[in-house]
């Protein structure tokens, strides 16, 4: 099985606009796939760690990358095919309460 990374956007208002029943099944979803061995949380405050040309530790408060709505979670999650990954992550409360779930393909580094 393949490893996927999934990154969920999201904000309090969106899910606020859900259907309680809707986001009760996604909140379910991920209950089923923690059960399966998908290892998920949610996203606290990020630092930027550089260590340019290997001179010398440099961290910065707050996020390198910028989109129209914050992170919300990360999850690691194992599937048979791209396709798979993106059926599993679109149960997903991100996905479900108008925010948007990105999904990477985690590939090994040598």
């Amino acid at each position: 099985m393949a490893k996927f990374v999934t990154i969920g956007y999201g904000d309090q208002d969106g899910y606020d606009r859900t259907e309680p029943a809707v986001r009760d099944r996604a909140h379910a979803h991920d209950a089923r796939l923690r059960a399966a061995g998908a290892v998920m949380g949610l996203a606290g405050r990020p630092v930027q760690v550089r260590n340019q040309d290997g001179t010398g530790v440099t961290t910065d408060s707050g996020s390198f990358m910028s989109a129209p709505l914050p992170v919300a979670g990360f999850s690691i999650i194992e599937a048979a095919s791209i396709e798979e990954a993106v059926r599993l992550a679109s149960g997903s409360p991100c996905a479900v309460a108008r925010g948007v779930v990105e999904v990477w393909p985690l590939r090994e580094s040598v």
